[in-house]
């Protein structure tokens, strides 16, 4: 029987596997594709886990469906996603995937104990904007292409040292225990900075009121925030540069920035 895998918790925050070694079915809890959802119980780990037809293909509701369940089991216990689609050929791959990775997991798990993620999206108004430079080819080289070149170059810096402030900013501001940070530039001239902050779940609330009176000072910015979430950047954060191997196993566990949430989540281990 093959295993669509969701997430891996800790044991002791499901008393159903208590007294149980076999799959325990996790109570009006439904995963991809209306599939039960059951805790596979692994020493102290419970790895979150469906039936899966390996015929039966993955789409976007799936995706939504995975991080959904992610969601339900971080409202019981420190959670490390895995990749939206690993899939598990049989429980003996299952198990000889969390053996072998044993105890990275339980480390990962000890070290987000208590934690989660919150999400800020910050729009700032291109500090370039309004000053396009005509792109000329390269072959006609003179000094018009330099210009433009030297020109180009000082837009870009000013584009990191505005982004860089905001997130110093909102580092210093909202004071994460760790954080993770991109920036983009959109078609509509802005810039849009990512900010995942990691943080204590009992903080929860506080952080909230911070974004309120925050984004009530930032006149020259538009801010969004959501969560909490469970911490896929940070999962990420840890177990970066470890092997990934060309078949999905438990080490496959990532930033999952999941389709059910408002920004963009990627699964990894």
């Amino acid at each position: 029987m093959a295993w669509y895998a969701y997430c891996i918790g800790e044991k002791q925050a499901f008393p159903e596997l208590a007294r149980h070694r076999k799959p325990v079915p996790l109570e009006a809890v439904h995963g991809v594709s209306g599939n039960q959802v059951f805790l596979y119980p692994a020493s102290d780990l419970a790895i979150i886990v469906s039936e899966h037809n390996p015929a039966e293909s993955l789409n976007q509701k799936s995706g939504v469906d995975h991080a959904r369940v992610i969601a339900d089991c971080f409202k019981h216990s420190t959670v490390l996603p895995f990749r939206f689609g690993t899939i598990f050929n049989d429980d003996e791959s299952l198990r000889k995937s969390i053996r072998s990775n044993q105890r990275q997991f339980l480390g990962n798990i000890d070290k987000l104990r208590g934690k989660t993620e919150m999400h800020l999206k910050i729009l700032v108004d291109d500090c370039a904007c309004g000053r396009e430079l005509t792109q000329l080819p390269a072959d006609k080289v003179g000094r018009g292409y330099l210009t433009n070149l030297r020109e180009t170059a000082a837009r870009q810096r000013e584009r990191q040292t505005r982004a860089r402030a905001v997130s110093f900013q909102m580092h210093r501001l909202f004071m994460p225990l760790d954080e993770e940070v991109s920036c983009r530039l959109t078609e509509t001239g802005k810039m849009v900075l990512d900010i995942a902050h990691l943080i204590d779940r009992k903080y929860v609330e506080r952080y909230q009121n911070k974004f309120t009176t925050t984004s009530a000072m930032m006149h020259d910015c538009q801010m969004q925030v959501s969560g909490p979430w469970p911490p896929y950047h940070f999962v990420h954060r840890l177990t970066r540069g470890a092997h990934i191997p060309a078949q999905p196993t438990s080490t496959e566990i990532v930033t999952t920035v999941a389709t059910s949430t408002p920004q963009p989540v990627a699964a990894m281990v």
